[in-house]
């Protein structure tokens, strides 16, 4: 009689399984191994090198927190402005989450704002994808020049830029281009503590251009009742109060 083909232990057949399974578990799952803090007062600027080579500067007034995944490398930007400047591999893709907009890249230099509800990412150099929070999940490819923002959880369309204006901070300036002066207020905030408020509505799509040093914000601000129409009054603890100008009599 020939003889019975030997079985495989059980044992050696769930450990095999187990393996496969865990396999399967890590291609799947990505695990965070590591995670850093960051964060700058306002009027402060830092560059952080990351350990993969990465470039992350951080402006005024911001907070982020830096993840290393097994298969990704991800940043929650909290609140406040980013430029990223990011080392390329293959094996783990670069992600930058604000807000409701998901950004991501394999090696690019590109720039992410995060200020109230708005997300804005401008793209300098590579490629990038972003992503809103909507159940449709909304996505757009951006190329050098391009920039994209996401307002009440909504992806808007791209437009072509002009990227030295919109990562000019980095270098100290402040550059308006026929900016509302309610964005415009929104972005000197970022470089003074006592609050900015506009008190009359009316004035808040009155276009302000120029290029500015954010930090000396002061002297910006006290220039505003000389090219607009509004004046300005400050209260005990510095917050600032933008009105329209009164008529002469």
């Amino acid at each position: 009689m020939p003889s019975p083909t030997p079985r495989k232990p059980r044992k050696a057949l769930s450990a095999a399984a187990l393996l496969v399974l865990l396999g399967a578990g890590l291609a799947w799952f990505d695990p965070a191994y590591q995670t850093e803090q960051y964060r700058t007062v306002i009027g402060e600027r830092r560059v952080v090198k990351l350990v993969d080579g990465s470039r992350m500067t951080l402006d005024s007034d911001s907070r982020a927190t830096v993840a290393w995944h097994l298969r990704s490398r991800r940043v929650q930007l909290q609140t406040g402005q980013a430029l990223f400047d990011v080392s390329k591999t293959l094996v783990r893709p670069f992600r930058v989450d604000a807000g409701a907009a998901q950004v991501k890249v394999l090696g690019t230099l590109f720039s992410v704002s995060h200020l109230n509800d708005a997300v804005r990412v401008t793209l300098v150099r590579g490629a990038v994808s972003v992503n809103d929070a909507t159940e449709a999940g909304h996505s757009v490819q951006l190329v050098p020049g391009q920039q994209v923002e996401v307002r009440q959880k909504l992806l808007q369309s791209p437009v072509t830029v002009d990227t030295d204006a919109a990562i000019a901070w980095k270098d100290s300036r402040l550059i308006f281009e026929r900016t509302p002066l309610a964005e415009a207020l929104a972005q000197i905030q970022r470089y003074r503590k006592p609050a900015i408020v506009l008190d009359d509505p009316s004035l808040a799509n009155l276009p302000i251009s120029g290029v500015f040093d954010n930090r000396n914000v002061e002297d910006l601000l006290n220039l505003l009742p000389s090219i607009l129409p509004l004046s300005l009054s400050t209260e005990f603890d510095g917050t600032l109060h933008v009105r329209r100008k009164a008529a002469k009599k």
